[in-house]
């Protein structure tokens, strides 16, 4: 990597996280996908989901803490809350918003990917992101970051119910307005068995509904729901 590349993170650590890095390579790291270090081998050794799963641990931690200190009910529906907040489609979202999408280093292949898997790759690096900034900056620098970037959600999550059981609550209005049962297929799976993001559709009757992404087939079915719900959202207003 150049100067001129290497300065773009700084440049991003700066403007957009307020901060400058002691050891910018984490930064670099945690938006490097798998994909990239096996088409860069010779120059490239590390990708980012070593941090992903430092980072998707800061961020439970830190989401949970925030629930608990701020709200009083069950269990049940905090984890709920949680689950809303940290979904693939939150972080992406949270990720495209501060614009490192430019900086992700991904192969060729993965570069033409569909609109979904790269949202999942967003989400991981998101994660990857909070890793860095927890091993460089520590936890309350990354708790700043999970609060301005995710939590801020809140309000908007319990407004919209979005924090529901989305599989439960779809399958409810579906058997309520059409009288039958969502089924989920796999539409497509990308990636090598290590790393494979699975695509799910979820269908009312013979109508595809929503279609969801991640890493497991779990996560996209409740993405799928959730996308079910909007679309239901929509025809109902029209």
């Amino acid at each position: 990597m150049n100067r001129e590349q290497l300065d773009a993170y700084k440049d991003f650590a700066r403007e957009k996280l307020g901060f400058e890095f002691n050891d910018i390579q984490l930064l670099v790291t945690a938006l490097t996908h798998r994909s990239y270090v096996n088409e860069h081998k010779k120059s490239v050794t590390e990708h980012n989901e070593r941090l992903e799963f430092l980072g998707d641990a800061v961020l439970e931690l830190a989401t949970s803490d925030f629930l608990y200190r701020n709200y009083d009910e069950p269990e049940g529906i905090m984890t709920s809350w949680r689950a809303a907040l940290v979904r693939t489609e939150s972080i992406a979202e949270a990720g495209i918003r501060l614009g490192y999408e430019p900086l992700v280093r991904l192969s060729k292949g993965e570069k033409r990917g569909s609109e979904r898997a790269h949202a999942v790759i967003l989400a991981d690096c998101f994660e990857a992101v909070i890793g860095a900034i927890y091993l460089d900056h520590g936890y309350k620098q990354a708790e700043k970051f999970i609060h301005d970037n995710i939590l801020v959600k809140i309000d908007e999550i319990l407004k919209n119910e979005s924090w529901r059981d989305a599989k439960s609550h779809l399958q409810e209005v579906a058997q309520h307005t059409e009288g039958v049962t969502p089924v989920y297929k796999v539409l497509k799976e990308d990636g090598p068995d290590h790393d494979k993001i699975f695509t799910l559709g979820v269908f009312i009757g013979n109508k595809l509904k929503g279609t969801g992404a991640g890493h497991s087939k779990q996560v996209a079915q409740v993405e799928a729901a959730e996308r079910a719900l909007l679309t239901y959202k929509k025809e109902a207003k029209s």
